[in-house]
């Protein structure tokens, strides 16, 4: 679950996500039994966040009647499965295609990755470059920070996580997709120092010399 969202609000986006067709504030309160000011001011919350939304407005006899739906981040803010599938798939690849040849394919969708948000690097300095690539890593989940390794004054790149951890503890091969992303993005050759997969306490990359 995501933080910030306090049990009242679960129980509210557990309702309008079992009601797709929207809610208002006077049935929230019946459904959830509490007053209408406490559910009016957990809705606030929620749609300033982006969690809810109006999507629509009843016009009766008496006042006007807002109805409240939940939105694809309140979706999202409800667990997901998706590791046990994904690692189903990338097992059938792999004992399909062997080793060797997964790993390059993972190495291609890595470059076609780059390839898609080239556009963003060119015409960029490497720092800015840089810059950019941690700005695409950290909306992708990471946390990520650049320094100066002492003994080669090159930088590096460290990853305090992985946002597929228990995937690439079974599938090495994709910590090829990482270094092909970096590398087509910097136009660099990037090499892997360290590897949490492997044991290591973070990713460590260091950006090398130019590519030939």
């Amino acid at each position: 679950m995501l933080q910030n969202i306090s049990p009242r609000q679960h129980h509210i986006l557990v309702q309008l996500l079992e009601n797709r067709t929207g809610l208002s504030i006077d049935a929230l309160a019946k459904v959830l039994d509490i007053s209408r000011a406490a559910v009016q001011q957990h809705v606030v919350g929620l749609e300033g966040d982006g969690y809810i939304k109006k999507i629509s407005l009843n016009k009766t006899a008496g006042r006007p009647v807002v109805i409240y739906g939940i939105t694809d981040k309140g979706i999202n803010y409800f667990p997901k499965q998706y590791a046990w599938f994904s690692d189903l798939i990338l097992t059938q690849l792999r004992q399909e295609m062997g080793a060797e040849a997964f790993k390059d394919y993972m190495q291609r969708l890595g470059i076609r990755l780059a390839n898609n948000l080239r556009s963003q690097f060119e015409g960029k300095t490497l720092n800015d470059r840089m810059d950019e690539l941690l700005l695409i890593m950290t909306n992708l989940g990471f946390q990520v920070t650049i320094d100066v390794e002492s003994e080669t004054s090159k930088s590096v790149i460290r990853a305090n996580n992985c946002i597929y951890h228990d995937l690439a503890q079974k599938h090495n091969e994709i910590c090829a997709f990482d270094l092909a992303l970096m590398s087509s993005l910097l136009d660099k050759e990037v090499k892997q120092l360290n590897c949490m997969a492997t044991g290591d306490c973070a990713c460590r990359f260091r950006i090398q010399d130019k590519q030939t």
